[in-house]
């Protein structure tokens, strides 16, 4: 485990040694904070930010993917993954690592905007139990869609490949779940249903904490992550 963690602070510090993780955190900022204004602050709108939560899983699908494509696939084209496979640390430590540092910067990222928080604070009375079952709600979608980014970034030395596949993959989970589920009709679309991500994010947006939920993101989460563990000792023997 304490492999794991030097591997994770060296990833988390980075991200902000180079433009890009600042760019990212900015760009989020920006989208998130400029969609709260035009549809929370206003006269007249309920003191939450189920808007916010809601076109926020909608940047992750694109910012996640972003964050983890060169967890593994740029240490692979630069040649140093080799180097770091025969130092004395396992393939588990290096994958938790590198995850773990990925999952510190997206709580960096999404820090900032307890600012939401606050402005609704001071200008109204807002009910916390939701705000606190969407914010939890993100930072489940968010290991989620880096645990599969992850994944990706193992099985690829190209990092827009593996930004890529992450994207289309959760695009084509939640069609054939919301979509597949309509057309089968009973009894299967009840179990296609409950595969979409976007509907149980939608669900802890308005407050509903369901241990459902957090079972399904997590174990999701472990599932790719054990794939990213398989992956990088399938190059042991290449």
């Amino acid at each position: 485990m304490r492999a794991s963690l030097v591997i994770a602070a060296r990833e988390a510090a980075s991200f902000f040694r180079s433009p890009i993780g600042w760019v990212v955190i900015a760009l989020y900022l920006l989208l998130s904070g400029a969609f709260v204004a035009l549809s929370t602050l206003r006269p007249g709108e309920p003191a939450t930010l189920r808007a916010y939560f809601g076109v926020s899983q909608w940047i992750l699908l694109i910012v996640a993917p972003a964050i983890s494509m060169r967890l593994l696939a740029d240490e692979a084209r630069s040649g140093t993954l080799e180097s770091l496979m025969t130092a004395p640390v396992s393939d588990w430590a290096v994958v938790l690592g590198k995850y773990l540092g990925s999952v510190a910067f997206l709580i960096a990222m999404l820090a900032p905007s307890l600012v939401y928080v606050a402005l609704l604070e001071a200008l109204a009375n807002p009910d916390y139990g939701p705000l606190l079952a969407g914010y939890t709600g993100l930072l489940l979608v968010g290991m989620l869609y880096l645990a599969a980014g992850t994944l990706a970034s193992a099985l690829t030395e190209n990092q827009t490949v593996a930004l890529l596949a992450t994207f289309f993959f959760f695009v084509f989970l939640d069609l054939a779940a919301t979509q597949g589920g309509r057309w089968l009709g009973p009894p299967l679309d009840q179990a296609l249903f409950s595969l979409s991500v976007l509907s149980r994010i939608a669900d802890m947006a308005k407050g509903v904490i369901d241990t459902a939920h957090a079972a399904f993101f997590l174990s999701a989460s472990t599932v790719f992550l054990v794939g990213a563990v398989v992956a990088l000792e399938s190059r042991r023997w290449r």
